[in-house]
Parts: structure tokens; C-alpha cells; sequence
């Protein structure tokens, strides 16, 4: 090992977070594999967007984490350094082959993207073939806690392989929409958030205590909402209350954050494996998201 490899690891093992008090090992997911979610089969194949990889250095990676190694997904260009960064949040369906493609789309723009599988403590999403077994058996186990520290074990890592973390943004769809949120209010090194389609309000509990309409006056950084305007999971009550909440803060992150609402979206409208697919809507928000990012500094 060479000394600039030494060096990266030390800064590396700096930067990871502390270990829990009576962490334990035990994960149940410590490989992404390949394909899509059985929950979402039959893969609508005429529209699912395949990006590839020519030109990327792409794959799988494992991160350290304060409790054991959690796997990821990695893009970036193959020749380079010093990229930006973006933090990519999954659906309830973890890091299946969409949220991968997502990945390899943003290293084509020249960031290095990162998918960490948010669920490897509490089970396999991507093998259940129901959501409803995919909500109960897997996500209502997720602390919010547990997903801030994985997320900051991400930072650390790019931080010590390639990545400028002084140009940190994150994005997330559904389940990860709402985790956009929270993130940007959670680290102070975020430069921007772009969240799809993710939830706003709810009810608090011990590993859910606080929702994103709870946390506007604490964004460190300008989050953009792309919402579907015929979601019938996140009513449009629950948006306006968030633009509400949102112009009344005095929080200047807070205050420049932006809610756009596709009118005739339905939920996960840039899923383009799945019948919610919305040509037209996905490629204009995922330029709004681009051009957030680059007048946000990422």
C-alpha cells in the first residue's frame, strides 16, 4: 500500500462515524445483485430507461458504517477526480436496477452518484413480492437515525475515494423523497436536496420522530419538491401545508426552497420501469433537477 492510499484510508477512518453502543453485525443484505424488485415485475420493458456504463467507472462498493459494512451502488466518470457528489436515496424497493440506472445518468453529467442500501439491517426488499410484505416486514423497521448515520458513512466515504464533498447534494424518490428532507436538515454540508415525490407529514414515533414539515426551520440547504399533483398517497394538502410552512420560515435555505407540482402526475411519475411513468413530466423535472444543483453549487 502506497503512502497516498494510507493517507485516504486514515482520512477515511477519521471521517466515519463512531460505533454504536451494542452495535452488532447481523445484516441481512450485504449485496445489491441484479435487476428489479419481484414487487414490481413485469418490468415495463418498453419504457425502462437503461443508461450504460461506457465511460463510467460503475458498480458495487461497501461502505463502512458504524456497525459493519452496508452495500452501495457507485457511478462516476472513469477518468477524473475530484467530483462533485450526490447521495441517491431509493424507493421502498432498495437499490434494484432503476435506482442503479439513476446513478450512471448523474456520473454521465460528471458527478460521482452514490446508492447505499438503506434497509441491509432489516431485510431484502427487492425479494418480497407484495408492498404491503415490503413495508411491514422491511421499511416500518427503519430508524431515521440509522439512515442519517449511513448517509454521513457515504460522505466519508467519497470524501476518501474520489468525491469534493464541498459539492454535496442528494436526491431521493418516494421513500427516499422524504429522506431528502431530512438529510438536509440533518448535515451541514449539503449544498442542495432534490426530493421526488416524498412524503411530508406524518405521525411521530420512536424510530420516525420527526417528518419534513417539522424540520423547515432547520434545512442547512435548499431542498427542490418534485410532486405529482394526482398522488394519491401524498395528498395535496399535505404540499400546500410544506409551501406554507416554507414561505413563513425565516431560515434562508428554508426560504429558497421550491415545491413544483406536476398537475396530471400521478406518484413515482419517473419511474420509467413502471406503469406511473410519465415521459413527459420525468425529463422536464430531471432537468429542473440538474439546473437546481448547478445553481446551487453542486
Amino acid at each position: 500500500m502506497n503512502d497516498v492510499t494510507e493517507n485516504l484510508r486514515a482520512e477515511y477512518d477519521s471521517l466515519v462515524p463512531p460505533p454504536l453502543p451494542h452495535s452488532r453485525r447481523g445484516f441481512l443484505v450485504t449485496a445489491l445483485g441484479a435487476g428489479f424488485a419481484l414487487a414490481v415485475q413485469p418490468v415495463m420493458a418498453q419504457t425502462a430507461i437503461t443508461t450504460s456504463s461506457e465511460g463510467l467507472t460503475a458498480g458495487e462498493i461497501s461502505v463502512a458504517t458504524p456497525d459493519g459494512a452496508i452495500p452501495a451502488y457507485r457511478a462516476q466518470p472513469a477518468e477524473g477526480s475530484n467530483f462533485p457528489v450526490i447521495l441517491v436515496v431509493q424507493e421502498i424497493f432498495g437499490v434494484h436496477e432503476h435506482i442503479k440506472d439513476v446513478c450512471r445518468r448523474l456520473a454521465k453529467l460528471g458527478y460521482l452518484a452514490i446508492a447505499p442500501e438503506m434497509y441491509a439491517r432489516q431485510g431484502d426488499p427487492r425479494q418480497y413480492t407484495t408492498i404491503p410484505d415490503i413495508l411491514a416486514k422491511v421499511v416500518s423497521k427503519v430508524p431515521d437515525a440509522q439512515v442519517m448515520r449511513d448517509l454521513d458513512a457515504c460522505v466519508a466515504w467519497v470524501a476518501a475515494n474520489g468525491g469534493d464533498t464541498t459539492h454535496l447534494g442528494i436526491t431521493g424518490f418516494c421513500w427516499g423523497g422524504r429522506i431528502v428532507w431530512l438529510y438536509a436538515a440533518h448535515n451541514p454540508k449539503v449544498k442542495a436536496g432534490v426530493a421526488w415525490y416524498g412524503r411530508l407529514v406524518g405521525t411521530a414515533s420512536d424510530l420516525t420522530p420527526k417528518h419534513p414539515l417539522d424540520l423547515v426551520d432547520a434545512l442547512h440547504a435548499p431542498v427542490l419538491g418534485l410532486y405529482g399533483g394526482l398522488d394519491q398517497g401524498i395528498p395535496q394538502e399535505s404540499v400546500e401545508k410544506m409551501n406554507k410552512a416554507l414561505a413563513e420560515t425565516r431560515g434562508p435555505a428554508s426560504k429558497a426552497s421550491v415545491i413544483y407540482v406536476y398537475p396530471n402526475a400521478p406518484h413515482a411519475f419517473n419511474a420509467d420501469y413502471r406503469p406511473s411513468y410519465r415521459k413527459e413530466e420525468a425529463e422536464d423535472a430531471w432537468k429542473r433537477m440538474q439546473t437546481w444543483f448547478r445553481q446551487n453549487g453542486v
